[in-house]
Formats: C-alpha cells, structure tokens, sequence
C-alpha cells in the first residue's frame, strides 16, 4: 500500500502513552494473594451506630417479566437497589458479593414474580452474613392495547417498581408500585364552556403493601393498571384512527375526572382488593390550560383503620 502524500508519522502507541503522562508499574511490597491481604470490611470495633441499609443502587440490569397480558413474557432492563444490615460492630459488608448474587440469579433465570425476590433477599441475607435484605427494582413494563373500534394494537408501557425485605425470624414483606399515564378531562371547563373542554395526561402512581405468602390471584401490574385506567376519562392508545380517535375523545367527555375524583375512585378499587394491605395513590395532572400541575394524595391502611362512611 503507498503512504499517502505528506502523511503525519506517528510515534509508537507505547511512545504516544508516555508522552501523555502514561508510567512504568512500580515495584510494590504489598500482598498480591487475597488471604494475605487486609480485610478492611471485617475488622470488629465500637463504630458508634448500626446501619439500617447499605449496599448499591442505580444498577442497571435484565430481568424476565411475567404477566397477565400480552406479551406475556418480556426481557426488561430494571434499576436495582441491593442493601443489607450492618450491625454496630462491623465496619462495612463485602459489596462485591452483592453483584455475584445477581449473577447467580441471572444464570438460574430468575424473574421479577414476588417468590424468587423472597428467595433472592433471604439468601443474600445469609451469604452476606447479616440478618436483613432488601432488593427494590423499578422497569417498565409493556403491555398491548388495542384501538377501541379499528382494534389496531400496539404496545403501551407503564412504570413498575417491587420492593421485596427480608428480616431474620420475621416474614417476608413486599410493596409494589405501578406508574401509569391517562386521561382526564376537566369537569369544570365541560361544565362553563359553551362547546368542548380541556383535557390533561394524568399520572396516577399506585404504591400497594402485599404478603408475599398470599399474593393476588391475578397479575399485580394488571390489577393497579386497571385500577387507573377504569376510573380516568380516558385510557392511552398507542395507535388511533379516526373511528378511534372519535371513541376515546367522547369517552373523555362522559367521563370527567378532577384530580380530586382520580385518587378518590383509585382507592376505592384498591381498598376492594383482598391481598391489598395498605395503599399510597397519587395523581398528577399535566395541565394543559396552566403552567402548574394538579396534584393529589391518599394514603390508606387497611389493617388498622376502617372505612370512613
């Protein structure tokens, strides 16, 4: 091959490392065999307060999906927690065995379903030596929807999130959450306006406490995205046509929603629900007359309270 006409020549890779700033390795005097080396984590001492949870977050990593609606099983990327317990007299954990617990679970092809979560935090609780675990992870989660009149389908996603606790001599706990978007037409433009009304995107966020040992017969996704969708003006569709898009802005219209009447009517389903323990609901409008959002809470525990008539 000919060189190219007044061709830069570079140095050598080596040469170009070193002018960079690049150094020869030097000669150390330190243990290179893990038994000979110290063990920072494990030295025993009064270190003031226990720790509640320590470990890593924002881990980024493939979980198996199950559910109740098409597609049924789905490969999604999930944000993960892993922490445990740190007793007063101990100086830190061994962090990288929280990782190697993932990969083990990865290569035994585990899911998000609430028993392989129990088995995972409780065998993490016993390899890491400590009498607490807790694994949070939140991905999306697809699911199809299909037009209301053409029936053309496509994929629409929510956000879920599980947190699964273990605690030695104590049962399992879970909360899980799921992050859905919809519509909700104002009751009060329909109400003063001579023609039309404005509409929002309305984020409802339902955060439910479940008993691992008795979870819901149904799909837990399926059940709090019904729970949203059934109560707003509108459900979200990936593909609309015209006969479709007619259908959903009419439905809109017969059923306003203020962000008051979301989170109202949300937990009313939640509180139905049998293997719902106790709830969180909220509901964010986007709106779309105001440079503000409309906001809303409700927290219910079902265990110690009873419904207020």
């Amino acid at each position: 091959m000919q060189p190219i006409k007044n061709q830069k020549i570079l140095p050598a890779k080596p040469e170009r490392h070193r002018r960079f700033g690049s150094t020869a390795p030097i000669p150390g005097n330190k243990p290179t065999v893990k038994e000979q080396m110290a063990d920072l984590q494990n030295r025993r001492e009064d270190y003031l307060f226990p720790i509640d949870r320590v470990g890593i977050c924002r881990v980024q990593h493939p979980i198996l999906v199950c559910s109740e609606m098409e597609p049924g099983t789905q490969t999604s990327v999930a944000t993960i927690t892993l922490t445990t317990s740190l007793p007063r007299e101990s100086k830190g954990i061994n962090m990288s065995r929280l990782t190697e617990q993932l990969e083990r679970y990865r290569q035994k092809g585990w899911t998000s379903e609430l028993p392989d979560l129990c088995d995972f935090v409780r065998d993490l609780a016993e390899r890491m030596g400590q009498d607490k675990a807790e694994i949070t992870m939140t991905f999306p989660w697809f699911y199809e929807r299909t037009a209301p009149v053409t029936e053309n389908a496509g994929l629409n996603h929510a956000e879920a999130s599980i947190k699964t606790a273990y605690e030695k001599g104590k049962p399992f706990t879970a909360e899980v959450s799921l992050r859905a978007a919809v519509t909700t037409l104002c009751p009060c433009s329909k109400e003063i306006s001579e023609y039309s009304a404005h509409n929002q995107r309305g984020m409802v966020t339902m955060t439910v406490e479940i008993d691992p040992a008795s979870p819901p017969v149904r799909d837990w996704k399926a059940m709090l995205l019904e729970a949203a969708e059934s109560n707003a003006s509108s459900a979200l569709h990936p593909v609309l046509k015209r006969p479709d898009e007619k259908r959903v802005t009419e439905q809109a219209y017969e059923n306003p929603r203020f962000v008051e009447d979301m989170v109202r009517l949300v937990a009313a389903d939640l509180y139905e629900m049998e293997a719902v323990q106790a709830f969180t609901v909220e509901c964010r409008n986007e709106e779309s007359i105001h440079m503000h959002d409309a906001y809303a809470v409700i927290t219910y525990d079902k265990r110690n309270e009873a419904l207020t008539h």
